[in-house]
């Protein structure tokens, strides 16, 4: 077995909420495991409730749930081990080449059309006064050429800045508070590698970002998921802190990338509860946090910890633009210094005329956040539209934020969907690339960062690429871009 996580009764009960009253019921309970595994809700390696427990949770009797774990293990979803109990897992892929099919990667090169729609980055263009942030940061430059340049912590005036919007969201910070760094992805490669030692246990969504992927692989840290695609449950996040010795746990709670969920106060008072009560440290990545259309987001979740156990993640990226390639950190002031001196041997410090375009543009937030708001809802609303009418069989859950919908298949070939795609003219992220371990193959990301007649071509495509891939071999090229 993977870990030493497991998943009582009552909590299995209760991930598979009201199952079909078919006949016969162990049919129905062994095909809503397999769902819970496949989707990522359930993660591979946790152990699965003792056979008596499950039934008493289910009010079924014991011969149900053998039955059950019996088919789940003829179909290669869970493995036994006498005296061990039981355990998810996944089953062996035979995987056939699919003829002539191009690969993903970051530049999608010669394999894209010439009129080719590319959805595989969640990220717009500038706003429409990031000339004017442009001219006045280049005004303000001959102040900073007389020196060297190098301010590892970044400049005085972004920091402020930075400070002052935390304070205004709910979170009292001090300009030293903040170190500013070159992208939120860098930030949280800083923080991996100064926070987590090989072999720490780290807690991520699943699904979740996947440049975080890379770098905890990188680092050697055990990847602990815990399944987000219908939101977050609370008390599996407690137990799983509880069960494995969370080191260190990596959520997204503000339009989470890739599903758009959102979450709410109680539950990020109650990730602190259960990160103060495992001695976990939490990075809170709220790349998104300024991009709300339907409604505000709540304070950010540092606001609700009062031991400095919370560090927070931010980057001009999606908001702005991500040419900028400004991110940043929010933590305690000892660590904030640890963090300067950890990142001088990687790039000593931030390009100075990035960081004061950002300062200006931070000046006019109010006006930057109006025009994505209104942009990103007329974008989403035109692709749910398109796909309620050309895919209604995909099913999502619209987000009130962020930039994507996270989209679930009637059938598991997102990859092979992705690859098809491709050469039908658009380019769409693939589930599988937001987990840990294989799982998400009837998801796909569908950001909604194009404007709306461009969203109803890109479905138009889709649904001529969805129609073909379905009877195609699974593909096994996933991109890298995302």
């Amino acid at each position: 077995m993977s870990d030493a996580r497991y998943v009582s009764g009552l909590q299995l009960a209760r991930l598979l909420g009201e199952l079909p009253a078919e006949r016969p019921f162990y049919a129905a309970l062994a095909a809503g495991v397999r769902t819970l595994i496949r989707d990522g809700r359930l993660p591979l390696g946790v152990r699965l409730p003792a056979e008596r427990d499950l039934a008493s949770a289910l009010s079924v009797s014991r011969t149900t749930v053998t039955s059950a774990y019996d088919s789940l293990r003829e179909d290669g979803y869970v493995s036994s081990r006498q005296g061990a109990g039981s355990w998810t897992t996944l089953p062996p892929v035979t995987l056939s080449p699919l003829p002539a099919t191009p690969s993903f990667t970051a530049d999608p090169g010669p394999a894209m059309l010439p009129d080719a729609i590319d959805l595989g980055c969640a990220a717009p263009a500038a706003p429409a006064v990031f000339t004017e942030a442009v001219e006045a940061a280049v005004r303000e430059l001959p102040r900073y050429t007389c020196v060297a340049g190098y301010e590892p912590a970044g400049l005085p005036v972004l920091r402020a800045a930075i400070a002052d919007r935390y304070t205004q969201r709910g979170l009292p910070t001090r300009p030293e508070e903040i170190i500013v760094t070159t992208g939120g992805q860098q930030a949280c490669d800083l923080l991996i590698r100064t926070l987590v030692g090989r072999g720490d246990s780290v807690m991520l969504e699943r699904p979740t970002y996947p440049h975080v992927l890379t770098a905890l692989r990188n680092r050697g840290a055990r990847l602990v998921p815990v399944g987000v695609a219908d939101g977050w449950d609370l008390d599996l996040v407690a137990a799983g802190m509880r069960q494995t010795a969370i080191r260190l746990g990596y959520f997204i709670p503000d339009f989470q990338n890739p599903t758009g969920h959102l979450m709410s106060e109680p539950d990020r008072i109650a990730l602190v509860e259960a990160a103060r009560a495992a001695q976990t440290q939490l990075i809170s990545d709220e790349t998104f946090s300024e991009l709300g259309i339907d409604e505000p987001v709540p304070s950010p979740v540092a606001a609700y910890d009062t031991g400095g156990r919370v560090i927070s993640v931010g980057s001009a990226s999606k908001l702005f633009w991500g040419g900028l390639r400004i991110g940043w950190i929010r933590a305690s002031v000892p660590l904030i210094r640890k963090l300067a001196s950890a990142r001088e041997p990687l790039d000593i410090a931030s390009p100075v005329l990035e960081q004061l375009i950002t300062a200006e543009l931070f000046q006019r937030l109010e006006e930057v956040r109006a025009e994505r708001s209104a942009r990103l809802a007329a974008s989403r609303d035109a692709l749910v539209e398109a796909l309620r009418t050309r895919l209604p069989d995909w099913r999502f859950t619209v987000p009130s934020g962020g930039m994507s919908l996270w989209v679930r298949l009637p059938s598991p070939v997102a990859t092979a969907f992705c690859e098809v795609a491709l050469r039908r003219g658009v380019r769409v992220v693939p589930g599988p690339v937001f987990g840990a371990d294989g799982v998400l193959e009837d998801a796909v990301r569908v950001p909604y960062v194009l404007r709306p007649d461009v969203m109803r071509e890109a479905v138009e495509r889709m649904a001529t690429a969805y129609a073909e891939a379905e009877n195609l071999p699974a593909a096994r090229s996933v991109p890298a871009c995302v």
